[in-house]
C-alpha cells in the first residue's frame, strides 16, 4: 500500500501563486509514475502533469495546450518522498481540487491521496 497526502492550496488571489506538496509513504519503490489531477465541480477529474520514475514529465494538453505547461511546474524527490506542484500566473478556471496521484509499477493500480482544495478567487 501507498499512502499520499497532499498540503498546500487554499485560497490565491487571480494572477497569484501557491505550491502544492505530495508527501508519499508505504511501499514507494511499488511506485512507478506519480502526478496531479485536479477536479472542478461538474467536470471529469484530469491530468495536470505527471512525471516518471526517471525524471520524463507529461503537461495535461488535451483542453489547454501549453498553459498548464507554461505556468506550473512538477517535481519528485524520491530522497524526501514529497512530489511538488509549483503553480503561477493561476486564473479562476484553475480553481479545483487538486489529488496527487501514484501509479503501481507492475500492474498500474493508481493510488490516491485525498485532494486538496485550490480557490483562484479575488
Amino acid at each position: 500500500q501507498v499512502q499520499l497526502v497532499e498540503s498546500g492550496g487554499g485560497l490565491v488571489q487571480p494572477g497569484g501563486s501557491t505550491r502544492l506538496s505530495c508527501k508519499f509513504s508505504g511501499d514507494i519503490f511499488s511506485i512507478a509514475a506519480m502526478g496531479w489531477y485536479r477536479q472542478a465541480p461538474g467536470k471529469q477529474r484530469e491530468l495536470v502533469a505527471s512525471i516518471s520514475g526517471g525524471g520524463v514529465v507529461i503537461y495535461g494538453t488535451e483542453n489547454y495546450g501549453d498553459s498548464l505547461k507554461s505556468r506550473f511546474t512538477i517535481s519528485r524527490d524520491d530522497a524526501k518522498n514529497t512530489l511538488d506542484l509549483q503553480m503561477i500566473h493561476l486564473q479562476p478556471e484553475d480553481s479545483a481540487v487538486y489529488y496527487c496521484n501514484a501509479d503501481r509499477v507492475w500492474d498500474g493500480y493508481e493510488y490516491w491521496g485525498q485532494g486538496t482544495q485550490v480557490t483562484v478567487s479575488s
